[in-house]
């Protein structure tokens, strides 16, 4: 509200006229008149910008409550993790903000090498030698995981694990469409994956497994990798990068691509975007890399310089050939996750991976004692836990909103178990007074 600057009538007109409509109200019409206010703000004439707003402020407080100071306890790939002063303001510099694409590499020289710094970080992270210059999401970086995987493979049929993000295998879905992909969604059994036995003529090209999974519940990956040794397939593992400083990184457990979201380094919450798509390979397949891939060089004088490298991977050279259509990348937000990675460095890394794994298990504890509340699954879980509820998840969430929680992400549709489910998610920044807090706003909505 603050930085809103009203449109003046001869640019509403100019607007109505281009979308050949003739008012306001038009365009309007498709808003339900019951959402509607159906009278004025009851503003008076000439109040000044100070005051208007206090009187915003005023009516946002009476509302249930403020979602800026609610207590966040949802997850479900996007996380309420803390934010240093130091990553918003060099990630905010003009010098970022304003000249995030670096088409022209002769005049991005700084930009490039920053991205250079977020491939490095990436690959470490991942345990794999290569990593490209992001992706638009972590969905996203899973449709180019897979369109990989089929083109090394050369097979068309995928087993995506139902651990993976519902939103995830929806876009997969919806991208098979067009590549005739046949996507199969292997079952969760008490909180992880049951692979079937392998079938003659059936053999999957690719494998996709989340670690952790969408539960929360850590996979068990050497049993992936000998399923992927035994067919030839592909292994690509969707991973919460934040698990790199407790676990073993994908790369070590042989997996071949590994794909996340990197939301969680220094992007807000901010209704689905604009977010980060992490993507390292290994070096088998960095031709089939999709997108950007910034190489360190020498100029002409032997000074080190910095360029999009590898471009005959992308369509506009291979065109038909191409495993991709993405050329470009989210460098602003790549720029952003090196910040705060340089920031906090590897024991910073472990630091907040630990705080969220302790913080995670005093909640499960908490939540767990709540009469009628039982867990999903007995798999160890990191950051994010599953549990059964005795009422409707949603019910459960509305409850908690009016006590200033946001509860977590109903399971309703995400897993198929036709239970009252409910995941919740607990980052470092929820402290033990929060988290008792929420165990009491459950045990009054469930009663």
């Amino acid at each position: 509200m603050g930085t809103y600057i009203p449109h003046t009538d001869d640019e509403i007109e100019a607007m109505l006229a281009f979308l050949g409509l003739s008012s306001l109200e038009e365009l309007f019409a498709v808003v339900p008149e019951a959402v509607k206010l159906q009278r004025s703000l009851e503003l008076a004439d000439g109040v000044g910008e100070p005051d208007v707003l206090d009187r915003m402020e005023a009516l946002a407080d009476r509302n249930r409550a403020r979602t800026d100071r609610m207590v966040c306890f949802a997850g479900g790939g996007a996380y309420d993790h803390e934010t240093p002063s130091v990553t918003r303001a060099l990630a905010g510099r003009s010098e970022f903000v304003t000249s995030y694409t670096p088409y022209q590499p002769e005049v991005a020289q700084g930009v490039l090498q920053a991205v250079f710094e977020f491939q490095t970080m990436v690959a470490r992270i991942a345990g794999l030698p290569v990593a490209n210059a992001s992706l638009y999401d972590g969905g996203s970086a899973a449709v180019e995981a897979v369109n990989l995987g089929v083109a090394a493979s050369g097979r068309q049929t995928v087993w995506v694990s139902e651990g993976i993000h519902l939103h995830w295998r929806q876009m997969l879905a919806t991208f098979a469409v067009g590549t005739g992909h046949v996507i199969r969604t292997i079952p969760l059994v008490d909180g992880v994956t049951a692979w079937p036995e392998i079938v003659d003529g059936e053999a999957p090209g690719v494998l996709m497994v989340g670690y952790p999974n969408y539960l929360g519940c850590l996979e068990d990956l050497g049993a992936v990798r000998s399923i992927c040794d035994a067919t030839g397939a592909l292994m690509v593992v969707g991973a919460d990068p934040l698990a790199a400083g407790l676990l073993r990184s994908a790369g070590s457990w042989g997996a071949d691509v590994m794909v996340g979201e990197g939301q969680m380094f220094g992007t807000s919450l901010g209704f689905g975007g604009p977010y980060l798509g992490l993507f390292a390979c290994s070096a088998a397949h960095v031709r089939r890399l999709p997108g950007r891939l910034v190489g360190e060089t020498v100029d002409v004088e032997g000074r080190t310089a910095y360029v999009t490298t590898l471009r005959a991977r992308e369509q506009d050279i291979r065109r038909e050939k191409a495993t991709s259509n993405v050329c470009t990348n989210q460098t602003l937000m790549a720029v952003t996750a090196a910040i705060q990675l340089g920031w906090l460095g590897t024991a910073g890394l472990v630091e907040v991976a630990t705080r969220c794994a302790r913080a995670t298990r005093y909640a499960r504890d908490a939540v767990l004692a709540v009469d009628g509340v039982t867990p999903w699954a007995d798999a160890p879980v990191l950051r994010e836990f599953a549990v059964r509820l005795p009422i409707l998840a949603d019910t459960v969430i509305e409850r908690m909103g009016d006590e200033g929680f946001l509860a977590g992400i109903s399971l309703e549709g995400a897993v198929d178990e036709g239970e009252h489910g409910l995941l919740i998610a607990v980052t470092e920044r929820r402290t033990a007074t929060q988290i008792d807090a929420y165990a009491a706003a459950l045990a009054k909505a469930v009663a």
